[in-house]
């Protein structure tokens, strides 16, 4: 049971104790989250980037260059002239907020704010926020605290669900099948959105690029957190590692272990729908060139001239062919089989085309199997 906060008293598994005014402690669920109106983080622009509470907007008490101004104040010459310097900062910045972000929000209003350990940047946020009447509430703790639940919770929230790994050689269209699965009202964890990645050495996006490893975690356990265990989570069957990130083990784990889909296309509609997919690579040959020197170590010097030919002669559809046979289908067969212990007793369900209309389809054709099955 999460902790919670009741007038000055906070109640725990421990009993009720005083509380400080104005102050949450953890664990928090997500539906704890939910509760309210606006999730503040007080750090700096950078440190918002590389990881944050679900849902959390940047409202910085100090920007990059001023933290790293007080912070070196604080070290070389002492913590009563960074205090001075920070505060006038601090104080400079909550108040530009409030005349700008805040200044539409009722009497109502109940954001929850942090900093990195619960200290002074999200104590001075909270104080005036308060002492202008809204029910401000700081997380005691901040963001260091909450990294350690996320890391304690992804050993534990996966164990109650039940996943069913969608498998399929390279171009099936598996993340279109997650998709049309969504569309109807499954169960869906796309691990290649979270990572903004698709899992290949070919799968980096053009114009996104991937999160830390900790927004990563923190973006899966917001999705974990929101599933019911009595239904099934339809997830791609993925290996350890989605380009640099790292699938929580226990996550992999449940994965590996579960029910298996088999969306079985045709080599002839996975060539187009793999062009289609890499589509920015087909106009950034350079780029394309490098990404198949990376395969280097994986095949011949021969094997990986004719590629670039074949880049050069812009055969796309030869290139993707000749990808396909050599490297992705070789490799997928070795993993699966490897990995996802049902793959042999896998519901079989055939894509006729790549249409929208014919993804709807598979979908329907999966949730009538899981229906039986469950």
């Amino acid at each position: 049971m999460s902790d919670s906060v009741d007038g000055d008293l906070i109640e725990s598994p421990a009993g009720r104790f005083p509380a400080k005014p104005g102050a949450v402690r953890l664990p928090l669920s997500l539906v704890d989250l939910q509760g309210y109106s606006s999730i503040i983080d007080a750090r700096s622009p950078a440190e918002w980037l590389l990881d944050r509470l679900p849902g959390a907007l940047s409202y910085p008490v100090l920007d990059d260059a001023e933290r790293i101004r007080v912070g070196t104040l604080f070290k070389q010459t002492s913590s009563f002239d960074a205090k001075k310097v920070g505060g006038a900062l601090v104080a400079r910045n909550i108040a530009r907020h409030l005349e700008n972000a805040f200044a539409d929000k009722p009497k109502h209003w109940r954001p929850l704010v942090y900093c990195w350990r619960g200290g002074s940047r999200s104590a001075a946020f909270t104080h005036i926020l308060r002492q202008i009447g809204w029910d401000a509430m700081q997380l005691e703790g901040g963001y260091k605290r909450w990294r350690a639940q996320v890391v304690r919770d992804l050993d534990q929230l996966p164990l109650p669900l039940a996943f069913v790994a969608v498998c399929g050689r390279t171009g099936s269209g598996k993340s279109r099948l997650l998709d049309a699965l969504s569309a109807r009202g499954a169960q869906v964890l796309d691990l290649e959105g979270l990572a903004a990645h698709k899992g290949s050495v070919l799968g980096d996006l053009p114009d996104r690029p991937q999160p830390s490893q900790k927004m990563f975690e923190s973006s899966i356990w917001a999705k974990l957190s929101g599933f019911a265990p009595d239904r099934p989570v339809f997830v791609e069957a993925e290996s350890k590692k989605i380009g640099v990130l790292r699938v929580p083990d226990a996550l992999l784990a449940q994965m590996w272990q579960g029910e298996c889909i088999d969306l079985l296309t045709p080599r002839a509609l996975r060539v187009p729908l793999l062009t289609a997919e890499y589509v920015h690579l087909i106009n950034d040959p350079a780029l394309l060139s490098f990404k198949i020197n990376c395969l280097r170590a994986l095949h011949s010097t021969e094997r990986i001239d004719g590629w670039h030919q074949l880049v050069a002669d812009q055969a796309w559809d030869s290139l993707v062919g000749e990808l396909l046979d050599a490297h992705y289908d070789p490799a997928y067969d070795r993993s699966m089989f490897r990995n996802y212990l049902k793959i042999g007793v896998a519901t079989r369900v055939a894509l006729a085309g790549v249409t929208a209309a014919d993804f709807d389809a598979a979908a329907g054709n999966v949730l009538s199997a899981q229906r039986s099955a469950w």
